[in-house]
């Protein structure tokens, strides 16, 4: 049995563009005689079927960018919408975006909608249950035909594309280092489970900062919630009740600010009894009662950069398929919540 084959596996076969592969399929005049032959005859003789939601990408420009993320509560996701919007305005293009909700379906579905010709190329954070799952077959079609795919914040190993991200782990990292230059002792942990790798690579950063100043990891210090928006329920107040915390990382600026109210409501006092920082810097840091100690993972650059990365695969077609994958350093924005 004949194995499936993709643009991207005929043109790495016979040494050529995906480009190359994609117009000589289309008997296209720019392609040579004899170039032309040797890509149809390897296409027939495996069997090759031409993806239809690649198609509808490729055979048009839109001048049109596709953005999917999780959820619109988060303010960093709002940030690097604006950077994505600013750069691709720049380059003539629009932004059209849809949300997941941190649903695998609705993931899919945003992609399908949006590639019956709609747009060029993608730009995208993967919803939680997307990587829960560690489903990335949707991804990894589009990537084999050539199309176009940056992802950024929430990415995977799994899929060949370019990456913007935070360094997160060094965020929670720097985070837990200044609560321990402050004195802290008991510094808690409220992130979300290991499978959402932005809260995998914040948890791994805080183990990193304890471990060097030999003070034993105590799993009754980490509380995982279920969601990067669950705060509904009792489990933080009851967390909160039963041990003595000196300090908090939380894994968003929502887990911080709820978890202030409830410290507060049980009578400690911030910063000098319990310090708190939290990660985004967006409007909820700013203006929570007391501001909130955040580390910034500068959303509008992010942005920016991934359409900066997007359109220049839409617009130069290279001989070598290559990809990369750039990391922002994140800073850390003192105020009330930590004696600085």
């Amino acid at each position: 049995m004949k194995q499936k084959i993709t643009l991207k596996h005929i043109a790495r076969e016979l040494e050529v563009s995906i480009s190359t592969v994609s117009k000589a399929l289309k008997n296209s005049e720019e392609i040579s005689r004899d170039t032309k032959e040797k890509i149809q005859a390897f296409a027939k003789l495996y069997n090759y079927k031409p993806n239809n939601i690649a198609i509808s990408l490729k055979n048009k420009r839109t001048k049109n960018i596709g953005v999917i993320i999780p959820d619109i509560v988060h303010h960093f996701f709002t940030t690097v919408f604006r950077g994505i919007e600013k750069f691709a305005n720049t380059k003539g293009y629009n932004v059209i975006v849809c949300v997941s909700d941190e649903s695998f379906d609705k993931e899919v579905i945003n992609m399908e909608i949006l590639a019956n010709g709609s747009v060029d190329g993608f730009i995208m954070s993967l919803s939680s249950e997307t990587q829960l799952k560690n489903d990335y077959n949707h991804l990894k079609e589009l990537i084999e035909q050539g199309i176009p795919l940056v992802l950024f914040d929430r990415v995977t190993d799994a899929v060949e594309c370019d990456k913007v991200l935070i360094n997160d782990k060094d965020g929670a990292y720097r985070a837990v280092k200044k609560l321990l230059e402050n004195g802290r002792k008991k510094i808690a942990l409220v992130a979300t489970e290991d499978y959402l790798s932005v809260s995998k690579n914040r948890s791994d950063g805080y183990f990193q900062a304890l471990k060097e100043q030999n003070i034993k990891i105590d799993k009754n210090l980490i509380l995982r919630l279920p969601s990067m928006n669950s705060v509904e329920g009792n489990e933080m107040e009851e967390f909160f009740k039963n041990e003595k915390i000196d300090a908090v990382l939380c894994v968003n600026e929502i887990y911080a600010i709820h978890g202030m109210r409830i410290a507060q409501r049980l009578g400690y006092k911030i910063p000098e009894d319990i310090e708190f920082i939290g990660f985004t810097d967006g409007i909820l840091s700013k203006f929570s009662n007391p501001t909130l100690t955040s580390v910034a993972q500068h959303g509008e650059k992010m942005g920016e950069i991934a359409a900066e990365m997007l359109i220049e695969k839409i617009e130069i077609e290279n001989d070598v398929e290559t990809y990369r994958t750039e990391v922002l350093e994140p800073t850390i924005m003192e105020r009330e919540s930590t004696i600085n």
